[in-house]
């Protein structure tokens, strides 16, 4: 686990770079965080699956794989892939601040 800070706030990641406590997250951590992996500026769509994802996660537990994200986010899988460049389930998870779904690599 790494110590780092994240929009003035210390945070705990786990290997991957993901808060390991997703309590701790704010909105402005989510625009280092996507900064960082190379997202700017964040988008209203970016947002949209953003907030999804972070209901998702506190209704289930864990947050959605990229089909379930298509179906009920209501941003196709093509528009997904284009937000997010680099997995839009993992991608859009650690923006969010929440853990990476299960199924991702």
């Amino acid at each position: 686990m790494t110590v780092t800070s994240i929009a003035g706030v210390d945070v705990d990641l786990n290997e991957e770079g993901f808060l390991t406590d997703s309590s701790q997250w704010t909105e402005d951590m989510a625009v280092e965080i996507a900064r960082g992996e190379g997202i700017d500026p964040l988008t209203d769509r970016h947002w949209e699956v953003i907030r999804f994802m972070r209901a998702e996660y506190e209704a289930k537990g864990t947050g959605p794989t990229v089909r379930m994200l298509g179906k009920t986010s209501g941003v196709p899988v093509k528009e997904l892939y284009q937000l997010f460049p680099k997995g839009p389930a993992k991608l859009a998870a650690k923006i969010a601040g929440i853990p990476k779904p299960r199924g991702c690599i």
